[in-house]
């Protein structure tokens, strides 16, 4: 990180909407009141602080309040910013009883707001950006994250095709594929050469991981990503789904785990604090935890499986970079974001070699 970044106040709650994002809100009152039922103005606006890519509004009425997700204006990456595949598997999901929001309807019809969307629910509750969880007790701590951990397994749980999803991403070869995209996304947004990210894109190809079976992946499963009930442990909704696809549950469970090896300087790392005072659990617990919920074992790859995470997350934070350049980052900390390419590139590094690169 290049600077210090209260990431609570920083994400949390909403804002103005940036000039960039403005909506017809009469265009989007008239969409509204034929798709969404219910549903009856007048019609606030505003912008949520949180959220890299896709921009995310808050709609309030006097009767309810909704959540507005839309593909951001502009030249973006192919198969980025993918909304409604959002909305699919929201809706496959929220029929299942799994924590999402309550979806409306799907507009694709650029001409509304300029782009396409989705409405759903606003869930209420608590958002943790700051995965040290200041000001809960321990054991608060602990019963968040073995709820996260809970959560990701129930996901898991699901047969895609018992749930209308079995059309949702290609079967097999995920890791393959997915070092492929990431690859392929990285270069369309390269600004300048990072060493390690072309060490990392040489050895990954040559050293896949044998392949586990086919699940709903979340594709950025974190804490920061859940919304919990106000006043317990519970998981109301599982938010941004716009990485998900069908591919191997290991993607996503060594995604969340990477938090624990990732520096406690960065805002969703881990690594160097005091997890036994702080009441989270260590990373050989959740991974038993998982186990045990899941009915598999613990993967014996851990360090290839951080190294692909590491790598991916900082593809991610290079589109981030390129959309500055671009003039469309969703974000005002995007820059802060951009920079950490180097470090994640080199950390991601550091777990190839003891993979055995």
């Amino acid at each position: 990180m290049t600077e210090a970044l209260d990431a609570q106040s920083a994400f949390s709650g909403t804002r103005e909407v940036d000039e960039r994002y403005r909506l017809d809100e009469a265009a989007l009152d008239a969409w509204l009141s034929v798709h969404v039922a219910g549903y009856a103005g007048p019609l606030t606006i505003r912008q949520f602080k949180g959220g890299q890519s896709n921009p995310t509004y808050e709609l309030t009425t006097p009767g309810r309040t909704y959540v507005l997700r839309r593909k951001p204006p502009g030249t973006l990456l192919a198969s980025a910013h993918a909304v409604d595949r959002e909305f699919t598997v929201i809706s496959a999901l929220y029929a299942q009883g799994f924590p999402v929001a309550r979806p409306h309807a799907l507009c694709t019809d650029e001409g509304v707001i300029g782009s396409i969307f989705y409405v759903m629910d606003k869930v209420e509750g608590r958002v943790f950006w700051d995965l040290k969880l200041p000001g809960l007790a321990p054991a608060e701590r602990r019963a968040i994250y073995e709820a996260q951990t809970d959560t990701l397994a129930a996901l898991h749980a699901f047969d895609p095709a018992a749930i209308g999803l079995s059309d949702y991403g290609k079967p097999g070869n995920y890791f393959a594929r997915q070092v492929g995209r990431w690859t392929k996304q990285y270069r369309a947004s390269e600004i300048e050469p990072v060493p390690a990210m072309d060490r990392l894109i040489a050895f990954l190809p040559d050293s896949l991981p044998p392949e586990g079976p086919t699940r709903i992946v979340h594709g950025d499963f974190r804490l920061d990503n859940m919304i919990l009930a106000p006043d317990a442990a519970e998981v109301r909704a599982v938010l941004d789904w716009e990485l998900s696809t069908l591919g191997d549950p290991m993607a996503d469970f060594s995604y969340m785990l990477i938090a624990w090896v990732i520096p406690a300087s960065l805002r969703n790392g881990l690594a160097g604090a005091d997890l036994k005072a702080l009441g989270i659990p260590a990373v050989e617990e959740t991974v038993e935890r998982y186990a045990a919920k899941t009915g598999t074992a613990a993967p014996p790859n851990l360090d290839w499986l951080f190294a692909y995470n590491l790598f991916r997350l900082a593809a991610i934070c290079q589109g981030i970079a390129g959309r500055v350049r671009d003039g469309t980052a969703a974000s005002a900390h995007a820059k802060t974001m951009a920079a950490q390419v180097g470090p994640l590139s080199d950390a991601a590094w550091s777990f190839a070699r003891k993979a055995g690169a």
